[in-house]
């Protein structure tokens, strides 16, 4: 469904992506993880087309995202839905408006064809008949739920981004929001992509992980795989350990080559 090919970005030379590739199955969860700072979001924005690489690409069913003329763009998007890191709801609109906002701008659908795939959406997620809310009246959980409405409200749906979505949340409303990823997941049969440095939520979504470190991939496998990892950028990382190569400073490729 999606594949990331030798993908680079920078940003006033500093280089943030560098030279990534990773594969995304159809229909499985791909959870990225890492420090924040690292890219993570970033390679999200590459995958929906926020962001063009400098170079290399990324190609979604089959179609180089960053080639796309804008209304090919906008095709490709529909099928496609993201949960900000905030949520990322206006302000000025209703829930109800937040939520079928995409079709709104980019179909032709009828606005009582919009109001019912608005209030389906919300029956999905759990809220059901709060069209009417404003966001002010939400709190930070049902926000995240109302972004993941909005981010499923388009039928023809085949990919959801997650952009840390427990974040900010109490662990009780972060499992609710884990639970309800595998609950989409599992109904809609869609291919999922989550960036977080929860790994609680990494272990528990996830049917692979992948690990992005200073620029690059450097470790993939399921969540057990990656739990019983010898390599000490990823264990580091995993259990939280304030020493260890990550915070010492040592680099990557040195301990490959070390390690050979």
């Amino acid at each position: 469904m999606i594949e990331i090919k030798k993908l680079c970005k920078s940003f006033d030379n500093v280089k943030v992506l560098d030279n990534i590739s990773l594969t995304i199955k159809t229909g499985e969860t791909m959870v990225v993880i890492g420090r924040s700072g690292v890219g993570k979001s970033v390679l999200l924005k590459h995958i929906i087309g926020i962001l063009a690489p400098d170079s290399g690409e990324v190609v979604i069913d089959g179609k180089n995202v960053s080639r796309l003329r804008q209304d090919e763009l906008n095709e490709v998007r529909l099928e496609m839905g993201m949960l900000f890191q905030g949520a990322a709801l206006f302000d000025s609109m209703t829930v109800g408006e937040n939520v079928g906002f995409l079709l709104r701008e980019h179909t032709d659908l009828s606005k009582e064809e919009i109001e019912k795939k608005v209030k389906e959406s919300l029956a999905i997620i759990g809220l059901r008949g709060i069209e009417n809310l404003m966001p002010v009246s939400l709190s930070g959980g049902m926000k995240k739920r109302v972004g993941l409405a909005r981010a499923i409200c388009s039928e023809s749906v085949k990919i959801v981004l997650y952009d840390e979505p427990t974040t900010g949340l109490d662990p009780i409303m972060g499992d609710a929001i884990n639970n309800l990823i595998i609950s989409l997941h599992d109904k809609l049969k869609i291919t999922s992509v989550a960036v977080t440095h929860d790994m609680v939520s990494a272990y528990k979504i996830a049917d692979r992980i992948a690990m992005l470190y200073k620029g690059e991939i450097i470790a993939v496998g399921t969540p057990d795989e990656i739990k019983n990892t010898a390599d000490p950028f990823v264990r580091q990382f995993i259990t939280g350990a304030a020493r260890g190569p990550i915070t010492e400073g040592k680099a990557l490729k040195e301990f490959k080559l070390k390690e050979v």
